[in-house]
Formats: structure tokens, C-alpha cells, sequence
């Protein structure tokens, strides 16, 4: 009896496996909702990047030099700053965005990078896309912080 109770749980387990996997590929991972004063001082110029996206010594970087923030000045009031860092911090990605060096360049993360390998160079130069930064010229709920790949669109 306890063989064919293990075996029932072994194929239990592999059916679940079977199942999570096929959720990983819609990157169902659960997400923290983005900060209201967050999308509002940072998704004034670009999407509000999610926090997971780079561990948290790339967000102090950033943080800290908002006043050279790639060519503008992003100067926050410091209350306002210490907030959003706060929140950056705790939602700052895990394990596998501590592996990539602190980037303070988000399209150059580890993970961004290997999650687009397949987009051809051409794709890059495209006028209504510009660049792998402008993550909401392809993934059309970016706003909302939503990636999975049923809501990718290539312009033309």
C-alpha cells in the first residue's frame, strides 16, 4: 500500500510541476503594486520601471543621483525621495536580479537582457520603438506593471 501511495504522489507532484512550469512562461509571478507617487514622479518621463527589475544597490544608485538622472535633472523633495527609495528597497528584486552587478541602466540588467535575446537588432531601431528602454512600445500593459508575453505587440 505505501508503494502505491508514493507513486500517486510522485505523479501528483509531477503534475503540479507540469502546471507551475507552464504558469512560469506567462511570467505569473505576483508583482508589488506600483507606488502611486511612484508612477506618477517616474512614469512622468518614462514607465515606471517594476522594483523587482534591480536589486536594491541599483536603486540607491539611482536614487542618488536623480539630479544627473541620464542627461535631466529628476531632483526629488527629500521626503518624496526617501519614500519612493524606501519602497524601492523593499520591493527591489531577489535573488535573481542580485546576481547582475548594480546596474543603474535597466534595459542592461542580466535578466532584461537574456528575456530579450530573441528580438532582432532591427527591432531596436524601430521609430516607434527607439530603444530597450521604452519597455511600452512592445508590451502593451506596461503602464500598469503587467510584462507577460500575450500582451507583447511588435509595431511594424
Amino acid at each position: 500500500m505505501t508503494k502505491l501511495r508514493s507513486t500517486l504522489l510522485s505523479a501528483l507532484a509531477a503534475a503540479a510541476g507540469l502546471h507551475l512550469s507552464a504558469l512560469a512562461d506567462e511570467d505569473s509571478r505576483v508583482r508589488a503594486p506600483l507606488l502611486p507617487k511612484y508612477q506618477q514622479e517616474c512614469g512622468a518621463c518614462h514607465v515606471a520601471y517594476p522594483p523587482d527589475l534591480l536589486p536594491a544597490a541599483s536603486w540607491q544608485r539611482i536614487m542618488n543621483t536623480l539630479d544627473k538622472h541620464f542627461g535631466a535633472d529628476a531632483s526629488l523633495d527629500a521626503v518624496t525621495g526617501k519614500e519612493l527609495l524606501d519602497w524601492l528597497n523593499a520591493n527591489a528584486g531577489g535573488k535573481r536580479a542580485r546576481k547582475s552587478p548594480p546596474e543603474a541602466r535597466i534595459p542592461r540588467a542580466r535578466c532584461l537582457v537574456r528575456e530579450h535575446d530573441e528580438v532582432a537588432a532591427v527591432t531596436w531601431k524601430l521609430p516607434a520603438v527607439k530603444s530597450a528602454a521604452n519597455c511600452a512600445a512592445c508590451h502593451t500593459k506596461a503602464e500598469q506593471g503587467d510584462y507577460r508575453e500575450r500582451n507583447i505587440r511588435i509595431p511594424r
